[in-house]
């Protein structure tokens, strides 16, 4: 039997996060509105009326063009992609064809064991369509959408599975964040994913015939959806049918792809030169004003955590999913001015699940990365207790209060006074004489039974260390 292998390609539109469209005032993310309210003469497409291009919408798409290791030509123009469709009010697209913003480029994926460099083949501005909304027996149209600003980035065809082109979505959605130039929120359309599918016989080179998938939400739907495909068209090839360059949709209701037309091609848009809009000059100046702030990037950053601060490639990589995250423990471990280890232990078992367990973000937080040092240090010196700093980082995240003031405030400091817990110790193993035989007959692991109570009764207070060997001495005399 023939083994195949998978051809596939990205198209990503990614909302850029400016406060108005690309050529008019109104607000560029109306996420939730009532349709039809967030629209004016503009990008409605109304007769007589001119676009104005938005400065911040080239200058967003001149920081994601750097951060792709693309090119920044000098002239980028603006031209006209024309076809009819309910919700493109002016029978046409305002878009970047063949001089767009960035040129080339690529993006690197760390897999299990190797790495995939995905090129880009196009990446250009332009403005969204409205949504169409389809009802029983009638098609609904929403115009909020037209004239959001879009980067659309199509790759070359360099990937060659599911999981690849998984990973690909997440390094770009944490690169978008990461920059602050989209909120990358797929359910929310910031992020939107097409992925062109083919297979060809394993060390082939050829190209063979694609399908294009739409209507993918999230990327866990875009492995499963690509997974389907590819497992279709082998399917077909092997019984002898040919694949047809269909485009797709996907349901995710149910899990499956459905024919939706036979794909356009370049020649049905009849693109010509948007008469109503300068060329964009983008002079060496205005490249380096917007480019004065660019950030390490994430894997630059995560490679550097793992060399300066010698953390495992585990830490680094959670540590470096989100800039807020990086950037914290970056200062928590400045000021802690110790292990680095210690401070990505207590940020990913503490700092990040109280994250998740508030649904907030980093940004959010009232504790500070001073605070999270400060609390480490309260333990490293054996003034409160591993429980006790825990339930600090708590504490200070609800009052915003300095945890030495909370342990002077409420009395938490560890108890290390050996007579003061040697004496909750025998209290504690004169009440459960039943356990303390059972220990003496060999369930060493009743220890932790004491060890508890004898905090419970401490209020959490007890130096834990001290309290376990004293147990043990009193339990074998």
């Amino acid at each position: 039997m023939t083994n195949y292998e998978a051809v596939i390609g990205l198209e990503t539109h990614i909302q850029l996060n400016t406060n108005t469209k690309i050529f008019c005032s109104c607000k560029a993310d109306s996420w939730g509105e009532e349709p039809n309210t967030n629209v004016c003469p503009v990008c409605s497409g109304s007769p007589g009326v001119l676009p104005v291009l938005n400065k911040a919408v080239i200058e967003k798409a001149v920081v994601l063009a750097k951060a792709m290791n693309a090119e920044i030509p000098e002239v980028s123009y603006f031209d006209r992609k024309n076809y009819f469709y309910p919700d493109l009010p002016k029978g046409y697209q305002i878009t970047q064809y063949d001089q767009s913003v960035s040129k080339g480029g690529y993006l690197d994926l760390k897999m299990d064991g190797y790495t995939r460099r995905v090129h880009i083949h196009k990446a250009h501005v332009e403005e969204d369509a409205g949504k169409t909304k389809n009802e029983t027996d009638r098609r609904l149209i929403d115009f909020n959408r037209c004239g959001v600003p879009l980067v659309e980035m199509v790759t070359m065809p360099d990937l060659r599975t599911a999981d690849e082109a998984a990973e690909y979505l997440i390094r770009l959605r944490q690169l978008l964040r990461w920059l602050g130039i989209s909120e990358g929120n797929m359910e929310r359309a910031h992020l939107r994913c097409d992925a062109n599918v083919s297979i060809r016989p394993e060390g082939s080179t050829e190209l063979f015939t694609k399908t294009e998938i739409k209507n993918v939400n999230s990327i866990e739907a875009v492995r499963t959806a690509i997974e389907k495909e590819i497992k279709r068209q082998v399917k077909e090839v092997s019984v002898g049918n040919e694949i047809k360059p269909w485009t797709l949709q996907w349901d995710d209701t149910t899990q499956t792809l459905k024919k939706m037309r036979s794909k356009e091609t370049e020649a049905d848009y009849r693109y010509f030169r948007e008469p109503d809009l300068l060329k964009v000059e983008m002079t060496e100046a205005w490249k380096q004003e917007i480019l004065k702030d660019f950030p390490e990037l994430p894997i630059a950053r995560m490679e550097r955590f793992i060399e300066e601060y010698k953390l495992p490639e585990y830490d680094a990589n959670i540590l470096t999913t989100e800039k807020d995250i990086s950037d914290f423990f970056e200062a928590a471990v400045k000021a802690y001015q110790s292990d680095p280890k210690r401070v990505s232990n207590w940020m990913m078992n503490e700092v990040l699940r109280l994250i998740n367990d508030e649904g907030i973000s980093t940004s959010e937080l009232t504790i500070t990365p001073n605070h999270l040092a400060e609390i480490i240090k309260l333990v490293d010196d054996k003034k409160v207790n591993t429980s006790t700093g825990k339930s600090l980082v708590e504490k200070v995240q609800k009052t915003g209060k300095l945890p030495s003031s909370i342990v002077d405030e409420e009395g938490l400091a560890q108890v290390s006074d050996e007579g003061a817990i040697k004496a909750i110790c025998e209290e504690v193993l004169n009440a459960n004489q039943d356990k303390v035989a059972a220990y003496q007959a060999g369930k060493l692991g009743l220890i932790g039974f004491f060890v508890g109570q004898v905090m419970q009764k401490s209020r959490g207070k007890a130096n834990p260390q001290q309290t376990k060997a004293l147990l043990e001495s009193l339990l074998n005399e």
